[in-house]
């Protein structure tokens, strides 16, 4: 919903957000492929095996979100935002953690707006790509042997 002391979002704001997590999609991905690569130790063979799968869902929502970018008149980013590494493997899930935790405030806020658009559609895309994102949370959170973050709203 508009706020009375912001000026409504526009179309070709939806769009440059939409961009930022397209962005973020393919930081995922990239991320994904090498922590599920990299991540050694008995601990950590569950949990490689499901990056490998989050990777391939990561880029499903990348696909949904250039066509959205498309169909709305925009063209799609082809830059990552900057992935983090480490030799150590807690550090590697935590870094994960981070940006799904982010990803899914983002998406959020991004609901919000694409309803307030009445982009109806791009909506319920946004609902089932953050079903996997909220998975991907907890499965991280769970190889950490911690509760899942409470995301929340960006503003």
């Amino acid at each position: 919903m508009p706020n009375a002391d912001k000026t409504p979002l526009t179309r070709d704001q939806l769009i440059e957000n939409l961009n930022e997590d397209l962005a973020r999609e393919y930081q995922a991905i990239i991320a994904y492929v090498n922590y599920s690569q990299v991540l050694k130790g008995a601990a950590y063979m569950n949990i490689a095996n499901e990056l490998a799968i989050h990777a391939t869902e990561e880029l499903t929502h990348a696909l949904k979100i250039s066509n959205a970018i498309d169909y709305l008149g925009g063209m799609p980013t082809v830059k990552p935002k900057p992935v983090k590494t480490s030799e150590k493997a807690e550090e590697m899930l935590r870094f994960d953690l981070d940006n799904e935790k982010e990803t899914i405030r983002q998406y959020r806020r991004r609901l919000k707006q694409a309803e307030e658009l009445n982009e109806y559609a791009l909506s319920e895309t946004i609902r089932t790509i953050l079903i996997d994102e909220q998975d991907h949370l907890v499965s991280l959170a769970t190889a950490l042997g911690t509760d899942p973050p409470q995301p929340g709203i960006a503003d």
